[in-house]
């Protein structure tokens, strides 16, 4: 099942904002003036958009991109994965990501953004929503430790994607798809090196012994409240 986020009485107001906001991101970013912007030509009233976005363009920057993890969702439901390797998979998704984007200068302005101090952990934490819904979405049912290297390894790609994405200007972002494959690669040679350590007979007893350590880091409970980072140990009993 995907992440769940708690239902909000405010969708509608924050969805208004953001569609009256678009216009002004590209002069003025994701900024209070942009929410003050966003509240007049949206009619909204000003008490009610501020409950809706306490922290006004920063929750619609958070907005925005859930926006594209919805969109991202949306396309992988109607797309035919059975024909595809599982590497393909997480490239397509991560390509849907990318090709939600109506405004490429709407992200530019949201990384900027998030790439300041005071809201770095806010992207990060977005970055890592967005993996654990691509692994979700494929089906992942890792209970261990690997559950949180698949989406921290899933987030350097996606990220790294991200910024190369920005700077590209070929057709069709055709260099950006070739990076995304690139790096996807790059991930797959390391999970053959560890199941060819596995399969070698000096190194297998100490892999034998990292999966035992490994196997005791659960992922979050799949009901409930997820606290992405950090995870537990839990005993067996």
């Amino acid at each position: 099942m995907p992440m769940e986020r708690p239902y909000s009485p405010y969708a509608e107001t924050v969805s208004a904002l953001l569609e009256a906001a678009l216009p002004h991101v590209v002069f003025d970013g994701w900024s209070e003036e942009t929410f003050r912007a966003a509240v007049a030509d949206s009619g909204i009233d000003s008490e009610l958009a501020r409950a809706a976005c306490p922290r006004g363009g920063v929750d619609l920057a958070v907005a925005y991109h859930r926006l594209g993890d919805q969109r991202m969702l949306d396309g992988l439901a109607k797309a035919d994965l059975t024909t595809m390797r599982f590497r393909d998979r997480v490239a397509h998704a991560i390509r849907l990501r990318l090709e939600s984007v109506e405004d490429k200068e709407a992200v530019r302005r949201a990384s900027a953004l998030f790439a300041l101090p005071m809201h770095a952990a806010e992207g990060a934490r977005l970055v890592w929503e967005t993996c654990d819904l691509v692994w979700t979405a494929l089906g992942d049912t890792s209970e261990d430790l690997n559950w949180y290297s698949k989406r921290a390894t899933l987030a350097g790609v996606y990220a790294s994607t991200i910024l190369y994405w920005l700077g590209d200007e070929t057709p069709g972002h055709a260099a950006t798809w070739e990076f995304l494959d690139r790096r996807i690669d790059n991930v797959m040679q390391i999970e053959m090196a560890k199941a060819s350590a596995r399969k070698n007979p000096l190194l297998k007893p100490l892999m034998a012994g990292q999966d035992w350590l490994f196997s005791q880091v659960k992922a979050p409970p799949a009901r409930g409240p997820r606290r992405d980072l950090p995870g537990a140990i839990w005993p067996d009993n």
